[in-house]
């Protein structure tokens, strides 16, 4: 039986093992993160995701001439993330930046603005700016989108979970989100919440949780040229074979829009995938 995976999947998980609630320390980070990339499914795991504060304590746990790809994400002041870019040691590779946008009231277009003077003085590097669900986001997009027409990497994040009911966005909210990227042609992330393949309630909080597999399918038509309300009823979706059957005959070309999302688990989204025929392969954890 094949292991590859098909580049509609590839880079799709990025290895956010240090943050919650998974939590694990760096040194046990570093070594799963070993693991992952010496292992069958490596292409379908992106770098590893570090707050820009604990890079420095990243090259004492590499061995002799290992290199290491990281997501930093932005805890620090916007002007010490150039800085940390430029001050890495040659053995971390920082792949991508992301960082909140800061808000001046609601208003999340100042931040914005920020973040792409980040992407301009980091050279080629990805800058991720997470934006609120909130008034004003579409502005932020258009910053984004503008920022994009002049080759400046920039793309967006968003949050689709976390420790409240308030920070799970409804499937509407998700579906314009998408669509406004999508018309905008701006790349998105997506972070938080997303830990299975469809989607369902969590029964020790009660949230329901989007389902990766919900937003794959979402997007690819989205991509196709899908209407909002399109968008959200396969947000809704808690059979999996409808979206599985969104995969059919697009297994082989490159995600559109969805950059992908972290998760804190490689193990749970590589099992979904597959048990959903998606992923060929054994796994060990």
């Amino acid at each position: 039986m094949s292991t590859q995976l098909p580049a509609l999947v590839a880079g799709l998980v990025d290895d956010a093992a240090v943050f919650p609630p998974g939590s694990a320390s760096l040194p046990d980070a570093v070594a799963a993160h070993r693991r992952h990339r010496a292992a069958w499914y490596a292409d379908l795991v992106g770098p590893l995701l570090l707050p820009a504060s604990r890079l420095v304590k990243l090259p004492a746990l590499l061995g002799d001439g290992e290199r290491i790809a990281v997501g930093m994400i932005g805890d620090v002041p916007l002007g010490e993330l150039t800085k940390a870019c430029a001050e890495a040691d040659p053995r971390v590779d920082i792949r991508q930046v992301e960082a909140a946008v800061a808000k001046r009231g609601e208003d999340p277009l100042p931040g914005t603005a920020e973040l792409v003077a980040v992407a301009r003085a980091t050279g080629n590097r990805p800058v991720y700016a997470e934006i609120p669900l909130t008034f004003g986001l579409t502005a932020a997009l258009d910053v984004l989108a503008a920022a994009r027409a002049e080759g400046v990497p920039v793309a967006a994040k968003f949050r689709t979970g976390g420790l409240a009911a308030e920070l799970f966005p409804n499937p509407a909210e998700l579906a314009a989100v998408i669509g406004a990227c999508r018309d905008r042609e701006v790349p998105f992330k997506l972070t938080a919440g997303l830990h299975h393949a469809v989607r369902q309630v969590d029964p020790e909080t009660g949230f329901t949780h989007h389902g990766f597999g919900n937003v794959l399918a979402a997007s690819l038509a989205a991509a196709e040229g899908a209407g909002v309300g399109a968008i959200a009823e396969l947000l809704t979706v808690r059979d999996e074979r409808p979206l599985v059957e969104w995969t059919d005959g697009r297994l082989d070309a490159a995600r559109p829009l969805w950059v992908g999302f972290g998760s804190c688990s490689i193990a749970e989204p590589l099992s979904d995938l597959i048990r959903l025929g998606l992923v060929n392969g054994g796994f060990e954890a």
